[in-house]
């Protein structure tokens, strides 16, 4: 009986990140992660003002429904 088909279908069925490259992957993943956002952590504080600037108008279009600022639709003339 050639069991090499069911050894073969066993590991497939086992998930990438159950496994030593998986591991290793997201280990370097998450330090990766870290220094990025200890080291661009000013940079992306600093445009955050700026940032909240720029969704206001995006904000205001949205956030009131439109131009009708709370009008009911039959108070249009």
């Amino acid at each position: 009986m050639n069991h090499s088909h069911n050894e073969r279908q066993g590991n497939e069925s086992r998930s990438l990140w159950r496994s030593r490259t998986g591991l290793a992957l997201l280990g370097f993943l998450a330090i990766a992660g870290f220094f990025l956002f200890t080291e661009h952590r000013a940079h992306l504080l600093g445009a955050l003002p700026f940032v909240l600037l720029a969704l206001c108008p995006l904000l205001h279009l949205f956030g009131h429904g439109g131009h009708d600022h709370g009008a009911e639709k039959g108070d249009k003339p």
